[in-house]
């Protein structure tokens, strides 16, 4: 015998009932009944929740709550709302192989409108293309203003593009032949103690396309070859793949929108590791308590005449160097018959390791006598270019030198030797009879060297 089917309606509302008495009235009736043994039977909170459809009443504030929040949060899911992509790329339809596209903006913001649950959809599945179609368009000296469309991943949506339209120009592509250079960057990441000997090129031209006029910009094409690499950890010979190429106009700016046909550019560094031993040049300012003078210097316990650095760099430059410098104040010293320094050496210029570069400088000090000394030829430094400099009178040529030192010291001194140097600063003078005051330079540092004479210098144009 076959089954009754029930009253379809009646059956809707029996699902609706039991709907609320699993999920709310059973719920709410194990909360009342938790309170009631927690607050006991006498409580007034215990007779209210006692009273007769008080369950109902609590059923009833949860479900309309209950539907309030999920009818909120599905409105706002479901509402028109609208959100911004900022910073999308274009893509540019056009036959890249004959024409250059110019003035073209890097990206453009698009606005999607619609419903919520749509745009979160749009924005994960959607790759938000837009596409600037030039495929019907050729080449002219006059600028052209064309709409920017968006491929649509969800067709229910609008949109919006910031900015719609575009002006843009459409050249010609030619192509020239460019000699290429090359330049070393992240050179302060090269070990210190190696340098650059020598840089090969496997090709010395390469062909660049592009409109005529920015091609007529640039002024050098230039291999960048990047120093930070861990393989470069000794001297030798190294090999180097996938460098970039960049165009430079005569400012030294990037020229944009240029294609520089290049493949398989590789380069051959040369790493070499030069160094040189040089002593350290003490120089002192200020002055010592009168009476005093610097009876011995040494370097980290060394007397400062044997005691040498290990300077590294390019060969070119390292050989012209043949001292470090290092400076300290002795004002006020002298009585209390020693003095140490603790000091940073500095690298000079063109220098990219030094041996030791902190040290301990010792100063001892002793009477201070003096002594003359005659030095034979004056000297003349820096003459402007162009002019030649001259003594005035032939008497000039020697000078009397007041030198102030510990007497050993002083009793050493051979004024016939290039310890002791007499010259003339012409820095900033012009054709013309000058005074000038005679400078000292003296390679001893503990001595002092005073002199007061000043000569007539004849500045005169060359041949």
């Amino acid at each position: 015998m076959a089954k009754r089917k029930g009253n379809p309606v009646k059956n809707i509302f029996g699902a609706v009932g039991r709907f609320f008495d699993k999920f709310i009235v059973t719920p709410i009736s194990t909360l009342v009944y938790k309170i009631q043994l927690k607050i006991g039977k006498d409580s007034k909170i215990e007779k209210i929740l006692n009273r007769p459809n008080m369950l109902i009443y609590l059923s009833l504030i949860f479900a309309v709550i209950l539907f309030a929040f999920i009818d909120n949060d599905a409105n706002s899911y479901v509402n028109t709302d609208a959100e911004i992509i900022p910073n999308q790329k274009i893509s540019v339809k056009y036959n890249s192989s004959a024409y250059v596209v110019e003035d073209l903006p890097e990206t453009v913001d698009i606005t999607l409108i619609g419903k919520k649950g749509q745009i979160y959809l749009a924005k994960r599945l959607g790759d938000n293309e837009v596409l600037l179609d030039l495929s019907d368009y050729e080449a002219s000296d006059t600028p052209v203003r064309v709409k920017l469309t968006y491929n649509k991943t969800i067709n229910s949506l609008d949109y919006k593009l910031d900015p719609s339209y575009v002006t843009v120009t459409i050249k010609k592509k030619i192509s020239s032949i460019k000699t290429i250079s090359y330049d070393l960057m992240n050179q302060d990441k090269l070990d210190s103690k190696l340098s650059v000997k020598n840089v090969e090129l496997s090709k010395s031209e390469v062909v660049v396309k592009g409109a005529e006029d920015t091609l007529d910009k640039i002024a050098t094409v230039k291999a960048l070859i990047n120093l930070d690499n861990s393989d470069f950890t000794q001297a030798g010979t190294y090999d180097i793949d996938n460098i970039s190429l960049v165009a430079y106009d005569i400012s030294g700016n990037i020229v944009k929108n240029v294609e520089i046909v290049a493949t398989n550019i590789t380069a051959k560094i040369e790493l070499a590791s030069y160094s040189k031993k040089v002593p350290v040049n003490v120089l002192t300012t200020g002055k010592l308590v009168s009476g005093k003078a610097i009876s011995s210097i040494k370097i980290n316990d060394t007397n400062v005449s044997d005691y040498l650095l290990t300077i590294y760099g390019e060969e070119s430059v390292i050989d012209s160097i043949d001292s470090v410098p290092v400076t300290i104040d002795i004002s006020g010293q002298g009585n209390n018959g020693s003095k140490a320094y603790n000091v940073t050496i500095s690298k000079p210029s063109g220098v990219r390791s030094i041996s030791e570069p902190k040290a301990t400088i010792n100063l001892s000090f002793g009477e201070a006598k003096q002594k003359a000394v005659t030095i034979k030829g004056i000297k003349t430094r820096n003459v402007p270019n162009g002019l030649v400099a001259n003594l005035e009178s032939a008497e000039d040529s020697n000078v009397e030198v007041q030198v102030v030192g510990v007497e050993e010291i002083l009793n050493n001194i051979d004024p016939a030797s290039s310890d002791i140097e007499a010259y003339v600063d012409l820095t900033g003078y012009s054709v013309g009879t000058y005074s000038v005051s005679v400078e000292i330079r003296g390679s001893d540092s503990r001595l002092q060297y005073i002199v007061t004479k000043k000569v007539n210098v004849v500045l005169s144009n060359q041949g």
